[in-house]
C-alpha cells in the first residue's frame, strides 16, 4: 500500500498507508481525530536513491515498444550472436504408419502438401 500525506489544521502534517482506491478520501488525524485532506508536501525520494537504481528506473520509463536506432542495435547484437544469427530452428516432423508427414508445431487448421 502506498503512503499518503495529510495535513491537519490543528496538529500539522502526518502520513498514513492506505489502499489506492481511497487515496483522495480525507483521513482522520491520529492525534485529534479531525478530518484532514490529502496534500502533497514532499517530492518523491528519487534524489536519495543510489545511481544504479535511478538509472534502472529511467530505463524502465522509456517506451519498450519504441524502435531502436541502428547504432543501438549494433551495440546490443555483435556479428554472429545467437539471438539473431538467421538460423531457423528445425521443425519437428512426425510420420504416420501410412508414411504421411505431420507437423505438430504447425497450425492445426493448415493443410500440408
Amino acid at each position: 500500500m502506498p503512503v499518503y500525506e495529510y495535513l491537519c489544521d490543528a496538529c500539522g502534517p502526518f502520513t498514513d498507508m492506505r489502499p489506492m482506491a481511497e487515496c483522495d478520501a480525507p483521513q482522520d488525524c491520529p492525534q485529534c481525530e479531525g478530518e484532514s485532506p490529502r496534500v502533497i508536501l514532499t517530492a518523491p525520494n528519487f534524489f536519495c536513491m543510489p545511481t544504479d537504481k535511478r538509472k534502472a528506473h529511467a530505463t524502465n520509463e522509456r517506451s519498450a515498444n519504441s524502435p531502436s536506432t541502428l547504432a543501438e542495435y549494433k551495440a546490443a547484437h555483435a556479428p554472429g550472436c545467437g539471438c539473431c544469427s538467421g538460423k531457423k530452428p528445425a521443425r519437428l516432423v512426425t510420420k504416420t504408419k501410412g508414411g504421411a508427414k505431420g507437423f505438430p508445431t504447425a497450425r492445426p487448421w493448415m493443410i500440408s502438401h
